[in-house]
């Protein structure tokens, strides 16, 4: 069965130095991974809507989901593209809740507009019908079934890995264990990563794929503990592309790099040893991290030291430091094979700024996936002149609106008199009177279901708020700042009292997340209208009364999210986009 998921002595090695050599005449490294990029892309689409014969694609298709909502969000998805033939046929798709109590799994605080449909349900600039991440990820693996040994792949819901390979060659899961990807990054990006001290390993020449054992891995180390555990690679004189980004490679002498990683893969017998171990003890009542409490335990070089090291962990239970350790003497002695993959991209898009770079600012990730800065919309053309374009995704936008470069907007309707700033996210939004978004702003609207009636209401801050940041107590509200600006200073603007019926939820944990400041509103319109006018008092200091709205937090959003309606509202942008292009095609015809 195979499954894809959402889902020695220390520093003893010995330093080893590679020489990468290319010929002059090679294909540039580019090119070769846009090439096989979209080699898989055509692979998949072939496969859409068609039953998948035994062994050509996934058996089981799990996605882990935080909570009940959550669960509901991503089954109704699942069976509206099953409907749709948007994804292989045949195969079990599958949703896992997770169970009560402690958990992993979060709500995309740091890119809420996937919050209430889920970061694997995120929208992508590509494809018609577009893509979201789970179409993308099962793309960018659709070689893997037919090399892999039964188990499970474990991969994550808000990154991209691209990667080719050579001609011929494909990625082999067949070895006893657990087998991970691994890309070249810099040090400064291994520590927000999992990194690999590999075993030495000798050979001549530059390979794009190679077989490694890793001796050890670090989870989100310090740059001294790269150097101490002899994780850092320093190779000589190579050629390589230059650094412009252009195609014909040029001498460079690469700098020191790491290699971090991305999905892993564990056999049969490992999941098996696991779920024993779960089966076992029961109710986890600690944070268990898939990536940190799994991968440090393996490979011969690893200690039990990092079990005692907390500082990664979300909240900090007691039975955790005991729970790490019996994972670890579970694990230990366990292989842990690296596919290290030279000519790879690791793109992260978990957060506005990453959401934002990526699919205007990226000429990279733009030229090797094929991302559109019109996708499957109704808009007037973007000029081409511009470097910094916005991105249209599955919207309808009168042709007199404008949107400035660096903005992303999906799944909304825009009239005529809108003007859409700098660097904005706009999501499930409907905007049709005059309407001027500030450059910077998050704008997403969310359907409720309140007392079996449907409402509406619209988160609205700066894409550079940090929703995540918490203080304990009311007089320390001064601390978190709205759209750049002193929070308590924005309640003040807003009339609105300092009291615990301010926030939601835990009362020692307050912040944006939580706080009460979203007005509800009976059509989706309205809805929008007034939260951007609560968003234009606080940047131009006027004054705009919110006392007598019903309001609410992002948090209590999510518990009332009406999944139903929201699908509804884009299935019926879907449905005028599909018909005006229908239309298209017989003028021209």
């Amino acid at each position: 069965m195979r499954a894809a998921l959402d889902g020695g002595v220390p520093g003893s090695l010995p330093r080893f130095r590679r020489e990468w050599a290319m010929a002059a005449t090679s294909t540039p490294p580019s090119v070769c991974l846009r090439e096989a990029t979209q080699r898989k892309l055509q692979r998949f689409s072939e496969l859409r809507g068609k039953p998948v014969a035994a062994g050509e694609f996934w058996d089981i298709v799990a996605i882990t989901a935080a909570d009940e909502k959550q669960e509901l969000a991503y089954k109704q998805q699942l069976s509206e593209k099953l409907k749709k033939k948007e994804l292989p046929l045949g195969v079990q798709y599958h949703v896992f809740v997770d169970p009560t109590g402690a958990k992993i799994g979060g709500y995309s605080q740091r890119l809420p507009n996937a919050s209430a449909l889920g970061k694997i349900f995120t929208a992508l600039p590509l494809g018609s019908p577009i893509y979201q991440m789970l179409e993308l990820k099962l793309a960018m693996y659709i070689d893997f079934p037919c090399h892999m040994n039964p188990g499970i792949l474990v991969t994550c819901a808000d990154d991209i890995e691209l990667y080719s390979t050579g001609e011929s060659e494909f990625i082999r899961f067949d070895k006893p264990g657990f087998t991970a990807l691994a890309h070249p990054s810099s040090l400064t990006v291994g520590t927000t990563h999992g990194v690999f001290v590999l075993e030495p390993f000798d050979y001549l020449g530059y390979r794009d794929l190679e077989y490694r054992c890793c001796h050890r891995f670090l989870h989100k180390p310090s740059i001294e503990k790269m150097y101490e555990f002899g994780a850092v690679c320093r190779p000589g004189s190579f050629l390589q592309e230059d650094l412009a980004g252009g195609d014909t490679p040029s001498l460079k002498l690469d700098p020191e790099y790491v290699y971090t990683d991305s999905l892993f893969y564990m056999d049969h017998k490992s999941a098996r040893k696991l779920l024993a171990f779960y089966e076992k003890i029961g109710t986890l009542n600690c944070e268990i991290d898939a990536y940190g409490d799994f991968l440090q335990a393996l490979g011969p070089g690893a200690t039990v030291e990092y079990t005692r090291n907390t500082s990664n962990v979300t909240k900090e239970e007691s039975e955790l430091v005991d729970m790490r350790q019996r994972i670890f003497h579970l694990l230990k002695g366990t292989a842990l094979n690296v596919v290290v993959l030279n000519n790879s991209k690791f793109y992260h898009i978990g957060t506005t700024e990453e959401y934002l770079f990526h699919f205007t600012s990226d000429g990279s990730l733009k030229s090797e996936l094929g991302l559109q800065s019109i996708a499957f919309s109704i808009f007037p053309a973007i000029p081409e002149c511009s470097n910094n374009k916005s991105c249209i995704i599955q919207s309808i936008l009168d042709s007199r609106c404008s949107v400035a470069p660096g903005s992303v907007v999906e799944y909304s309707r825009l009239g005529p008199d809108v003007s859409v700033g700098e660097n904005c996210i706009i999501s499930g939004s409907y905007i049709i009177t005059t309407a001027a978004l500030p450059a910077y702003s998050f704008v997403c609207s969310l359907s409720l279901k309140m007392n079996g009636h449907l409402k509406y209401s619209t988160m609205a801050y700066g894409v550079q708020d940090n929703l995540k940041k918490n203080v304990k107590t009311l007089s320390d509200i001064k601390l978190l700042q709205f759209f750049g600006v002193c929070f308590l200073s924005c309640l003040d603007t807003w009339n609105l009292k300092v009291t615990e019926k301010l926030f939601s939820g835990n009362k020692t944990c307050l912040s944006l997340w939580n706080a009460r400041i979203f007005p509800v509103c009976s059509s989706l319109s309205d809805s929008v209208t007034t939260s951007l006018k609560m968003l234009n008092a606080v940047q131009n200091k006027l004054t705009f009364s919110l006392s007598s709205y019903k309001l609410m937090s992002i948090e209590e959003m999510l518990a009332y999210k009406d999944v139903e309606d929201m699908i509804t509202y884009r299935e019926k942008i879907f449905l005028e986009i599909t018909l005006n292009k229908k239309q298209s095609d017989l003028d021209i015809s």
